[in-house]
């Protein structure tokens, strides 16, 4: 199935050159006149990039763009603006709208198509993540570099709604991090971080319990591969990298990649705070 590109400009015309190339390299191009058209086009069709012009009459491309990121059905779309304004307080304004580039009219086919190619490849990527996240029942959350709430999975907003109710996303920001949130049927809420995952976001892992129960170990819930662990042991025991390396028969370039997923699965950034937490919770 062919990818498709939504053109949002009130002067379409002057596209007409990129719409054939986008066309040629076999996009399916569709178009809307103005802000107000383009969120009518969504509720139709979910396109895989939108390319957003940011000077319109009426609804201009940096609220059309707030709004579509503010739809969670539409928040993964990659929108990149493409207009003469060329200030940098008109880029920071494209990326602070949820825009994720800025091209700058008149626009150059070539960059265009390597530009949105590349957006529209990570799109994909992370949207099957999260539907993997959805279909696994999974409570996960992301969390911006303004403190927003950037996605969360199906369970995560059920569990938001069932603990903070009319507080919602706002209350459960503020719980992040806390201790267990307990409901009046006594099960608690519990987060953990996962680490960060880029552009200054960082995803948490929303899990249920009894209230009162014992916390599973963090190296438990980490869900650490055998390899990984086993890495962790001897650096807990005070190896280097290259001595990991010898006795388990792999390069230290191996072992260092190991350890960054240590680190992020068990929400930690330093070797020192690893080997402190295999010691406490493995007894090495």
């Amino acid at each position: 199935m062919n990818p498709v590109v939504l053109l949002v400009d009130d002067a379409p015309q002057s596209l007409g050159a990129l719409a054939a190339e986008l066309e040629a390299e076999g996009y399916t191009v569709l178009v809307a006149h103005d802000g107000a058209a383009a969120l009518a086009r969504l509720d139709w069709v979910t396109p895989d990039a939108i390319l957003l012009d940011a000077l319109m009459p009426g609804l201009d491309g940096f609220e059309t763009c707030r709004r579509i990121k503010a739809q969670p059905a539409w928040a993964h779309i990659p929108v990149i603006f493409m207009t003469g304004l060329a200030e940098t307080a008109h880029i920071v304004a494209g990326f602070a709208a949820g825009g994720v580039d800025y091209v700058v009219k008149p626009a150059r086919a070539p960059e265009v198509l390597a530009r949105l190619a590349t957006h529209v490849r990570n799109a994909r990527a992370v949207r099957l993540a999260r539907e993997a996240a959805d279909l696994g029942g999974l409570g996960v959350l992301v969390v911006d570099a303004q403190r927003r709430v950037a996605w969360r999975s199906p369970q995560a907003q059920r569990w938001i709604e069932g603990f903070f109710g009319a507080a919602g996303e706002a209350a459960c920001l503020d719980w992040l991090g806390g201790e267990e949130r307990v409901a009046a049927d006594g099960r608690a809420l519990l987060a953990r971080p996962l680490g960060d995952i880029g552009l200054g976001e960082t995803m948490w892992l929303l899990s249920l319990r009894t209230a009162g129960e014992a916390a599973p170990s963090r190296l438990a819930s980490a869900a650490l591969t055998p390899r990984e662990t086993e890495v962790l042991s001897w650096i807990a025991k005070g190896k280097t990298n290259r001595d990991v390396a010898d006795i388990l028969g792999m390069s230290p370039r191996t072992v260092n990649k190991h350890l960054e997923h240590v680190f992020e699965k068990l929400g930690v950034e330093t070797r020192a705070a690893a080997a402190a937490l295999a010691s406490r919770e493995l007894g090495v």
